[in-house]
C-alpha cells in the first residue's frame, strides 16, 4: 500500500483540481475533466496503479464526476435563462448514442493508446481556445437533419474518448453555429449530463485488472468523493463569474497550459 503521507499529499492534491475543474466548467465550458483526467492519470500513476487499463479508470472517474458537476452548473445557468432547452432536446439522443459507442471503444483500447488519443484531442481543443476567433461562423443556426444526426453523436463519442462533458466540442460547434458564447457555454453543460449519464453506466461494467481500493468498474469512488466535494462548491461560482466577465484571454491562457498537458501525454504515450 502507499505510504499514508503520499495518500494525503494525492488527497490534497485532488481537491485543489477538482476545485479547479469545477471553477472551468462553468467559465470556459471546456469541461472539467479536460483537467481532471490527467490530473487522475498521474495521482494514480504515482501511487502505483500504473497498468494497461489506468486511462479507462481515469476516464470513467472524470465521467462521474460531471454527472454532479454538470447538473449543478445547469441549474445555476437556467436560473438566469441562459440554456436552450430546444437544442438540448434536439441534439441529446445522438449525443447519448455517441457516449455509447464510446464506451465500447474506450473499454477495448489500451491506457497508452488512449493517452495518446487524449493527446492529439486535447491539442486540438487548445489549438482552437488560443487561435480561435469569435466571429468565425459555419452557419446561422444550429444544423439540423443528416447534419444534425452525424454530428451530435461525434461530440458525445469523443468526449468519451476524453473523459470530458460537452463543452470542448459542443461550445465551438454551438458558437461556430451563431450561438451566443454565453447560451452556448449553459447548454453545453446539459451535454455534460447527456454525455456522462451513459457512459458513466457502462463503465461500471468494466473489468479492471489493476485498480486502487473503492473502485467499482472503472470508476473510482475515493477520487469522485474528493473531487466533487470541491466541484459542488465552485462550479457555481464558475457560471457566476461567465456573465460578469470576458472568458476570452482566459480561455487563451488555459489552452497554452492544455497544449503543454496535450504533449505531455503523447510523450508518455509514445514511451519518451
Amino acid at each position: 500500500m502507499p505510504e499514508t503521507m503520499l495518500l494525503v499529499q494525492m488527497a490534497v492534491f485532488l481537491l485543489v483540481i477538482g476545485a479547479f475543474a469545477g471553477v472551468l466548467a462553468g467559465l470556459l465550458g471546456v469541461g472539467g475533466g479536460i483537467v481532471l483526467v490527467p490530473a487522475f492519470f498521474y495521482a494514480f500513476a504515482a501511487l502505483g496503479y500504473d497498468s494497461p487499463q489506468l486511462m479507462q479508470m481515469c476516464l470513467a472517474t472524470s465521467l462521474a464526476t460531471i454527472i454532479v458537476t454538470s447538473a449543478r452548473s445547469v441549474l445555476a445557468h437556467h436560473r438566469k435563462g441562459a440554456v436552450d432547452w430546444d437544442i438540448l432536446k434536439s441534439w441529446g439522443p445522438g449525443i447519448a448514442v455517441g457516449a455509447l459507442i464510446g464506451v465500447l471503444v474506450a473499454s477495448s483500447l489500451r491506457s497508452g493508446t488512449l493517452q495518446a488519443i487524449f493527446g492529439i484531442l486535447a491539442a486540438l481543443v487548445a489549438l482552437y481556445m488560443t487561435f480561435g476567433k469569435s466571429h468565425w461562423r459555419l452557419g446561422p443556426a444550429m444544423p439540423r437533419g443528416i447534419w444534425r444526426a452525424t454530428v451530435s453523436p461525434m461530440i458525445g463519442f469523443l468526449s468519451v474518448l476524453m473523459g470530458i462533458g460537452g463543452g470542448s466540442f459542443g461550445v465551438p460547434t454551438m458558437t461556430l453555429f451563431s450561438v451566443p458564447i454565453h447560451r452556448a457555454v449553459a447548454t453545453a453543460a446539459g451535454f455534460g449530463i447527456i454525455i456522462a449519464v451513459p457512459s458513466v453506466a457502462g463503465f461500471l461494467f468494466v473489468e479492471m485488472a489493476v485498480a486502487p481500493p473503492f473502485t467499482i468498474g472503472a470508476i473510482n469512488l475515493v477520487a469522485f468523493v474528493l473531487v466533487i466535494a470541491m466541484t459542488l462548491i465552485t462550479a457555481p461560482w464558475g457560471a457566476a463569474l461567465a456573465h460578469r466577465m470576458d472568458p476570452v484571454p482566459l480561455k487563451r491562457v488555459f489552452g497554452v497550459f492544455l497544449i503543454l498537458v496535450a504533449l505531455n501525454m503523447l510523450r508518455k504515450a509514445l514511451g519518451w
